[in-house]
């Protein structure tokens, strides 16, 4: 169900913008007491009605820790809550994996159930203050906790990454890892660093994994990864100097491939994808 072409980055899966038009994204405090639509997540997976393909009406027992309100699906409250893993998928209900290249889910519905993924795993995480470790609970209105000792105010973390795609005239450098499916490549990414600019994050990225010098950077693009918490920043560079040298704690494999022989390559659910599809 993903388009073959995004015309731009706004589009990707997981950015908001893709569920704008079906959901309406609320703080927790504001649950209301129908009962609403059910966002099931099993592990990497979303447990869809068999018939209908959408959010549940009502959830299978036993669910793992404390459901979370997040806002309405299509008119109606939803709810997201986690199922175990070690259990079948339920009766009536069909696995679809998040992570697949092609999920064969709508983008909106794709996008909810990465998010609900994010916020319930956000939520798991912080029941405690980490600058006390007081009892925490959520802020009014907000996405937010409030600890009750320190009055300390924690928010969802969302960690900057950049991703860049390097080319050298008609090459791109491409770099794998070992446990990717066998023959995929994709673009040398990584996570910014305390005082860092997203450019500085860039060139010392590329010059760790792979040995290579860049410039004329340009940034393209983003999109949301709630893999946990991701923000992946888009950029182009132009090779500068250097010979491929593969930092091995990293990768498996990193090399120029010519633009009209090119492996495979990331699934179009992706900025690393998008940014391929576009400027090569």
């Amino acid at each position: 169900m993903l388009p073959e072409y995004f015309a731009s980055a706004l589009h990707l899966p997981f950015n908001r913008h893709s569920l704008e038009s079906e959901f309406e994204f609320l703080a927790p405090d504001k649950e209301p007491q129908d009962d609403g639509l059910w966002l099931i997540l099993q592990g990497g997976s979303v447990l869809l009605e068999t018939q209908t393909g959408d959010l549940v009406p009502t959830p299978p027992q036993p669910l793992i820790g404390q459901a979370l309100f997040i806002g309405y699906w299509r008119g109606q409250a939803c709810r997201v809550a986690a199922y175990s893993s070690s259990l079948p998928c339920p009766e009536g209900m069909q696995a679809h994996d998040i992570m697949a290249d092609d999920p064969q889910l709508s983008l909106a519905l794709l996008s909810l159930a990465a998010l609900g993924q994010q916020m319930l795993n956000w939520h798991k995480n912080s029941q405690y203050c980490s600058r006390c470790g007081g009892q925490m609970d959520f802020i009014a209105g907000e996405w937010g906790k409030q600890c009750h000792n320190c009055n300390s105010s924690h928010y969802p973390h969302v960690h900057p990454c950049i991703i860049v795609l390097i080319t050298r005239g008609d090459e791109v450098l491409l770099t794998r890892k070992a446990n990717w499916v066998a023959g995929r490549y994709s673009l040398v990414a990584g996570f910014v660093e305390p005082g860092e600019c997203l450019e500085e994050t860039v060139v010392r990225e590329v010059l760790e994994e792979t040995g290579i010098a860049v410039k004329n950077i340009q940034y393209i693009g983003s999109q949301a990864w709630p893999f946990p918490s991701q923000n992946m920043m888009g950029f182009t560079a132009e090779y500068a100097g250097g010979e491929v040298v593969v930092e091995r704690a990293e990768l498996e494999d990193a090399r120029w491939f010519h633009r009209a022989d090119l492996p495979l390559l990331p699934s179009r659910r992706s900025i690393a994808r998008f940014m391929l599809d576009h400027y090569l």
